[in-house]
């Protein structure tokens, strides 16, 4: 079996393969404060609580955009499995080409996100990234990451909103009904979801205008927030909250971690 781990800003993904297979998923909150006996005992739980020993683990693939965590995630890897451990981030060799001004400073989750993206989706795509920030990422048929647009996320607006507005509380982020809301709650739920909604479907426009050559790419979304943001919006054509986990997945097949 293989652990893929993808180490966000605000969270932890965790996801256990039987081959192609997803069997277990898990998310932690993102703590640097946590030694790698602390990383090692809560992946143990995790493969535990699915009904499987450590023991059965073989290889582990680790995406991580903080370095921190990284840190002390790879020793408890180590302590935990019996296996290859492999780390994806731009210098790792991949059947994928960053064509980009910048490659060394593209992140590993978006590395994640195309390889998943070209193995679940064949074609040109964009996939768009809900998380701490909300990424767009544009990869060609050819296996190309060409770039793309970087916004605040969801809950990073939300949460600058309720710092910087003396007189808003904090809210759950709960769907809303109407534009025009009558009560603060009620103001600030339809002004972050709806503006994140219609500012994602805006930059898709623009990334869709400015697209090289003809043929439309497949809009992809992910990441934990799409759930509530994607049915406000109108250019999104499939769902895929395990892409980034299934991209590590494929990583680990082209690092030959399984042998």
């Amino acid at each position: 079996m293989l652990l893929v781990i993808d180490v966000g800003n605000s969270e932890v993904t965790t996801g256990l393969f039987r081959g192609a297979e997803l069997v277990g998923r898990w998310r932690l909150t993102t703590n640097v404060e946590r030694t790698p006996d602390e990383w090692a005992l809560a992946l143990e739980s995790f493969a535990i609580r699915a009904g499987h020993s450590p023991a059965e683990i073989r290889a582990c693939c680790v995406g991580s955009v903080v370095p921190g965590v990284t840190q002390a995630l790879i020793p408890a890897v180590h302590l935990s499995i019996d296996g290859r451990v492999g780390v994806v981030d731009p210098r790792t060799v991949l059947p994928l080409e960053l064509d980009v001004d910048e490659p060394f400073a593209v992140g590993a989750d978006r590395i994640a996100n195309a390889l998943g993206a070209l193995a679940l989706y064949p074609g040109d795509s964009v996939v768009v990234g809900f998380g701490t920030a909300t990424t767009f990422n544009c990869i060609t048929a050819d296996r190309r990451f060409i770039g793309g647009s970087i916004m605040p996320g969801l809950r990073t607006s939300a949460d600058q909103l309720i710092r910087r507005a003396a007189k808003l509380t904090a809210t759950d982020l709960l769907p809303p009904t109407r534009a025009i809301g009558r009560s603060t709650e009620d103001n600030i739920r339809a002004g972050v979801l709806f503006g994140a909604a219609d500012a994602a479907d805006g930059m898709v426009r623009r990334i869709l205008a400015e697209w090289p050559g003809g043929q439309r790419p497949q809009i992809i979304a992910t990441g934990g927030l799409a759930a509530l943001v994607v049915p406000l919006m109108t250019t999104i054509d499939v769902v895929n909250a395990d892409l980034t986990l299934h991209g590590l997945r494929i990583a680990a097949e082209s690092l030959h971690l399984l042998g």
